[in-house]
This record gives C-alpha cells, structure tokens and sequence, in this order.
C-alpha cells in the first residue's frame, strides 16, 4: 500500500463506505497473509493483502498496484473470486476479492509488515477480520456439499457414508429426520469418526440443544428454512460454522441476520423427492447466490456434472442428497 494501513484508515471517513481490493495469493496450497499493525483498524490480526481504491482507479488497477506496494511483486493475472459487504459497526467495507492465477517476483513485507505463507487448510478464522470469514470458508470448503438420505441400519449408514467420502465429498451434513434423538445423537459420533478420517467438515441438522450436546464432535449446525427464523441472533458460537437453507431473498437476508458462514439455495431444478415444482433455475439461483456474502450451494436434483454451471453461477458447488448418497 501507498502508506501503512493506519495511516490509510485514519484518514477515511468512517461513515462511508471503504471499497477495497483484495488479493488471494495461493501458490503450492498456501496462502500469502499480511499482518495489521496494532494501531490500524482490526489490529493485529493477520488479512489477505490488498488496499482501498483511489479515485479514479477500477478494481483490478487497485489490486496491481496495492500488491506492487505492499509486497514488492507484480501480478500478472488474476481473475474475480467474490465479493462481501460488511459493516463493523464503525466501518463498512466491500471487499473486491480476486484469485492472482500468475505473479512475478519474491513476495516480502515492503512497508515493514510481517508476512507469511499459510497453508490453507490451517487457516482459522478467530485470527481474521470478521469481513475475511467468508473468504477463508469459500477456500477451505469443498464444491461438494453431502446431505445423508435413507439407511436401513447403522452399519449400513456407516458404508454410504464412507463410500461418499471415498468419492471426494468433503462437506457432511447430518440429516436423519426419521430417527429418534438417541440414534441421531449415536450417528452423529459414528459421522464424526468417519469425517475426520477424510478431513471433512461434519455439520448437524438437529436443535441448538443436541448440537450443543454434541459440539465436541461436529464442526458447525445447519439450520432448515423452516427454522431460520426461529432465532434474531447467531445461535452458535463463532468458532463453529453455521449452514442455512435459503429459497427465497428473504431467507438469505435472515441468514445474513444471523451471520451465516454458508447457504444452501433450493430447488435450482426439479427433484426426484418433489416431482413436478419446477426448480427456481440458474440465473434465480445466481442472484440469491450474490446478495450472500459467502460460499452458496446450488440444491435441487443436483449432481457431479452440475458443479461447473454452479461455478459460472457465482457458487461454491453443489450440494445433493441422491446425487451423492446413493451414487
């Protein structure tokens, strides 16, 4: 950056909205972090690297020329990854995210700050700006989202499920509507063996009360439609991820409410459980994909070969019970 992030931050309004150029740098599986300095907004927490805007600029001449700045290296390609809207209460920011596909140089802290690379994998959001949760989700979630459908027995659920993480899912939830607390809690465990043997994230489909029950096992809840509303704030720590069933913009804007990290989006097309309602399509779903600020999952009679269409619709992938369950 031109001057140091505090220097920058001290001398917007903060009132008005800070429209920022952000750039994920990803070489080899890791990451390239910046460090806030303590005096800046957001302190001494660790940021993905960018700047605000100058006027007059675009986007993409604020990310090259922020990342010449700041780390002493030039980009080369990049390409628009997401964009998030946030208000801190004191500050608003829309942070223009974007994937540098090539860049030439060796990064280093130009300004003084310190940097690092991060494996993706271990970053963890508790050492982020909050405005950064959706960015780190989206990089860490798989385009593959596994609900659980039918089973005789447990030893028959343990066998799809596996079967399921043998084919590359990488997010579970837990959705067993048919049994009783006793057996949904007994599944929950066996799923979190099994999840973490293939380092997928295990999110529950059940009440506030069993999840808290069950949090040492599970790494988020995810709330149905019908239960968005039953809460006015966040129902789960922030340590946790929170997944929302949405249809309608009303319902992305209740799971904003409640700081929603992802959003499964449904019908996108017909399904084998809901014979004859048509699906709400690709550019509805492309819509209520982009007034979240976060990974958005296409849901409806989908499958492996949708992921791609789900992409170019602005979503993280696809999520499916049949398509994945039973195949």
């Amino acid at each position: 950056m031109r001057n140091t992030a505090a220097k920058k931050e001290n001398s917007m309004n903060h009132n008005a909205l800070s429209h920022v150029a952000v750039a994920l740098i990803i070489k080899d599986q890791q990451v390239l972090l910046g460090l806030r300095p303590p005096e800046a907004h957001q302190g001494g927490l660790w940021e993905f690297p960018g700047g605000k805007l100058e006027a007059g600029e675009s986007v993409e001449q604020a990310l090259y020329r922020e990342i010449k700045e700041e780390l002493s290296i030039e980009i080369k390609s990049a390409q628009p990854f997401m964009k998030i809207h946030h208000d801190y209460g004191d500050k608003k920011v829309l942070l223009d995210i974007y994937q540098v596909t090539d860049f030439s140089g060796e990064a280093k802290g130009a300004e003084g700050q310190k940097i690092k690379w991060q494996p993706v994998k271990e970053l963890n959001v508790e050492e982020f700006p909050q405005a950064n949760r959706a960015i780190i989700y989206a990089l860490q979630c798989s385009s593959q989202y596994l609900i659980t459908g039918k089973f005789s027995s447990p030893e028959e659920f343990n066998l799809k499920l596996e079967r399921s993480l043998q084919q590359s899912v990488k997010v579970v939830q837990l959705r067993c509507k048919s049994v009783d607390n006793a057996m949904y809690k007994q599944l929950a465990k066996q799923a979190a063996r099994l999840c973490q043997q293939y380092h997928a994230p295990l999110l529950l489909n059940t009440s506030v009360e069993i999840f808290n029950e069950l949090s040492a096992y599970a790494q988020g809840l995810h709330l149905s439609s019908g239960r968005l509303f039953d809460y006015a704030s966040r129902p789960v720590s922030l340590d946790k991820i929170l997944s929302a069933s949405c249809h309608s913009s009303a319902e992305i804007q209740q799971a904003k409410k409640l700081q929603a990290d992802i959003v499964l989006i449904s019908p996108v097309k017909e399904t084998s459980s809901h014979p004859g309602v048509k699906g709400i399509g690709w550019e509805a779903f492309a819509n209520l994909a982009a007034s979240f600020n976060g990974p958005a999952y296409a849901l409806g009679g989908m499958q492996d070969s949708d992921i791609d269409d789900a992409r170019m619709a602005g979503g993280q992938g696809v999520a499916a019970i049949s398509g994945f369950w039973e195949a």
